[in-house]
């Protein structure tokens, strides 16, 4: 990232807000992890200072392979990404992430670089922001994107006839509980959140029963049929990947 991304004259890590824009209050922000993936020092410094300025955890990488694996690891409410890293850039990071996550990313992006622009967002990028910026935009749009993200969670998963609480941890179908025990709705709720994304039995075993598990990933499969049958029709909306795993679909 080129040095004049912040500006002398433009940083501010004091916290202060523009007048009439919404921020989420100091509870929301509590808690949450953002990732910030960039080959400068300083800009990751002068990032993390503002970020945790208001109330976020930062944690920060060098080039897009140490956020990827970071990303594995802590799975982060939110992902900064500069386009142009050593190694792995941005824009492919962002494409394994998308591989295996909804979870929002902002891309930081040269002026006039159209196809940065551009390709961050096909790789599956949220938003961009145009370098030179100030702290203050960037916070914003983060805050954005942090709010859209809640704002869906709090609607809960609906896919037709299906909807998924994940507050009250319970699937509808036509508006009927379905019963679900703990792992059906576990495995149902993630792949329900990562739909149109192909997900490996490993995968699954990893992010629903835990690193610790020491069955067998026919256990998936077992699951996956007792969920068809009580999904009824929308039992077809998860696809069997032959060889693989299973993708939710609708």
């Amino acid at each position: 990232m080129d040095h004049n991304a912040l500006q002398s004259d433009k940083i501010n890590i004091s916290g202060r807000n523009a007048v009439g824009v919404k921020r989420l209050n100091d509870e929301t922000r509590k808690n949450r992890l953002i990732l910030v993936a960039d080959d400068e020092d300083r800009i990751r410094e002068l990032l993390r200072l503002m970020l945790e300025n208001r109330g976020y955890e930062v944690h920060e990488a060098e080039d897009g392979r140490q956020a990827f694996k970071a990303f594995k690891a802590l799975s982060p409410d939110l992902v900064v990404l500069d386009v142009m890293m050593p190694g792995m850039d941005g824009i492919e990071c962002c494409r394994l992430i998308r591989e295996v996550s909804k979870c929002p990313i902002l891309m930081l992006t040269a002026r006039g670089e159209d196809y940065d622009q551009v390709g961050g967002l096909d790789s599956g990028a949220d938003d961009y922001v145009i370098k030179p910026f100030t702290p203050m935009v960037l916070a914003a749009r983060i805050e954005a994107l942090l709010r859209r993200a809640g704002e869906c969670a709090n609607a809960g998963l609906i896919f037709g006839k299906l909807r998924i609480d994940p507050d009250a941890r319970s699937a509808f179908l036509e508006g009927e509980n379905m019963g679900l025990n703990r792992k059906e709705f576990d495995l149902l709720r993630y792949m329900a959140e990562n739909h149109n994304i192909s997900l490996s039995r490993d995968h699954l075993l990893e992010k629903v029963w835990g690193y610790d598990y020491l069955g067998s990933d026919s256990t998936i499969d077992t699951h996956v049929n007792r969920l068809r049958k009580k999904m009824g029709n929308c039992g077809e909306y998860i696809r069997t990947i032959r060889g693989y795993g299973y993708r939710f679909e609708v």
